[in-house]
């Protein structure tokens, strides 16, 4: 689905994406995996075409969209959604008006059409009980999940998530990954998930790519990812099964 070739960024004198070489499959849920600070969110930006690189190649569709213009990146970007870690939801509108704002803007549809659009995504995020609501009444899952309707308001083909269940706790994460499983077996979309869970990521990734210093240094699925022995995996492993050992006790 995705083809990312050689891509490289830095900011100032600050190496970011330093030869970045991975293929996201299609159909699949993938989680991209790292410390803080590593890149993660820099290099999906790239993938929806708001950053550009300094080297490199990003391949959909069968174009290298870091050669495109604003213009054919505006199509491109229609196709991609990216739901951003905090949602981005505009306060002064309701529920349904959020959600609707990306058919009003980019699409020719009917009030009436927008209407029923809206409620098929609401009622498919289990929120149509909030449409008249604005953000600020909504919990924080809520209002992911607010955001999640309104990115699959463009029917896109990819959802990029900027750590969807961060600030979350351990039940509402659940719910929130269960969400966005259904929502891709629902839609078929292709989903890339940057996360530190890697608990979560055993549990629904399809594939797991880590990326450290600049480069992807191991890619796989949980199974190759669990049996790894690439010295940055095992400690992020090790990390990860002591953090759920504090939380059981």
């Amino acid at each position: 689905m995705i083809k990312i070739v050689n891509l490289k960024k830095s900011f100032n004198s600050h190496e970011v994406l330093r030869g970045v070489n991975l293929t996201i499959p299609g159909d699949k849920i993938s989680f991209i995996m790292g410390r803080s600070g590593t890149g993660k969110s820099v290099l999906l930006k790239h993938i929806v075409g708001l950053l550009k690189p300094d080297e490199g190649e990003i391949w959909f569709e069968n174009q290298d969209i870091t050669k495109l213009s604003e213009r054919e990146l505006q199509k491109i970007r229609k196709k991609i959604g990216f739901l951003f870690q905090e949602g981005a939801l505009f306060d002064s509108m309701t529920v349904a008006e959020n959600v609707a704002f990306p058919l009003q803007e980019h699409t020719k549809l009917s009030k009436r059409e927008i209407k029923e659009k809206v409620e098929e995504l609401l009622q498919a995020v289990e929120l149509f009980e909030a449409k008249d609501k604005y953000p600020s009444e909504l919990s924080g899952g809520m209002r992911k999940r607010v955001a999640l309707a309104r990115t699959l308001a463009l029917n896109p083909q990819v959802i990029l998530f900027d750590e969807p269940t961060t600030g979350l706790d351990p039940i509402l994460q659940i719910t929130i990954m269960d969400l966005i499983k259904k929502i891709k077996e629902t839609f078929h979309l292709t989903c890339v998930i940057i996360s530190h869970d890697l608990i979560l990521a055993y549990k629904y990734a399809d594939y797991i790519a880590f990326l450290d210093q600049g480069v992807i240094i191991e890619e796989g699925d949980v199974e190759k990812i669990k049996a790894s022995t690439h010295p940055f995996v095992v400690k992020f492993r090790e990390s990860a099964l002591l953090d759920l050992e504090k939380k059981e006790v």
